[in-house]
């Protein structure tokens, strides 16, 4: 699926993405993490990756099954190396609003992944 650089484009996909989820009874618990790691993912890729650039796209791929969820969100930008990105719970970075999104995807799914250009995350969820 491609989408351009668009916030209401990315809420309606990640819409049917969940629909989908939810066709395979993945629990309450799951179907949050699943959102809340997407939602990040998308709105990094828009705002950081592509810079709000309607021209760029972002795609997305996943797999859904019995017993994970996988999703690949790609965007155009340069990309970025996400050990770099400051701890957001360290003193000097608690009002520092970086880091927090992906603090999140971290916490919430099961394994996160960049490519070699960190301009796309694969994100796992396995089912409980």
């Amino acid at each position: 699926m491609v989408i351009s650089s668009d916030l209401n484009e990315a809420r309606r996909l990640e819409e049917r993405l969940l629909q989908e989820v939810a066709r395979f009874g993945y629990e309450e618990a799951d179907t949050f993490a699943i959102k809340l790691a997407l939602e990040e993912g998308l709105v990094n890729a828009i705002k950081h990756g592509n810079r709000y650039d309607r021209k760029k796209t972002i795609r997305v791929t996943h797999t859904i099954d019995d017993h994970r969820a996988v999703f690949t969100i790609a965007d155009e930008g340069k990309g970025f190396c996400p050990a770099a990105v400051p701890d957001p719970t360290s003193d000097e970075n608690l009002e520092r609003p970086c880091g927090r999104g992906l603090m999140l995807i971290r916490a919430f799914m099961d394994d996160v992944s960049y490519n070699e250009e960190g301009n796309e995350v694969r994100l796992v969820k396995r089912k409980s």
